[in-house]
């Protein structure tokens, strides 16, 4: 799912943008206008997926005339592929402690076996997912 959300950049003296986004309760900011696009854009995704993991609608997006600046603020969009979002955040690695018998792992390690991949293919394997 796509949505486009309206974002205030506002430039800091110290260099870089403030970012709010009107439609969350969040600000974020970057170095530079790509850096705070890319920062936007991030911070909307993982508020995005967190409302929905917790069973809430997401925000629908305010219009860009709706968008109040003060002067030397920009106003702008930034879209937000949630799908996207989500599947780059939920192929991230974790890390997992597994306890087997000390003969197992030296076996696995006399055989060079990645332990993980073997993990991993039998979870996959148990579960039924690609």
């Amino acid at each position: 799912m796509k949505k486009v959300y309206p974002v205030i950049f506002t430039p800091c003296e110290e260099g870089g943008y403030m970012v709010t986004v009107p439609d969350f309760p969040l600000n974020t900011q970057g170095e530079d206008m790509a850096e705070a696009i890319f920062m936007a854009r991030d911070a909307i995704g993982l508020m995005g997926i967190t409302l929905q993991d917790d069973g809430q609608p997401l925000p629908e997006p305010s219009a860009l005339s709706a968008v109040e600046c003060a002067p030397g603020e920009i106003a702008s969009l930034v879209d937000v592929d949630f799908d996207a979002y989500r599947r780059a955040h939920d192929n991230r690695t974790v890390r997992r402690n597994v306890t087997l018998p000390a003969w197992l792992d030296e076996k696995a390690r006399q055989s060079d076996l990645n332990v993980s991949a073997v993990l991993q293919a039998a979870l996959k394997r148990e579960l039924q997912v690609e």
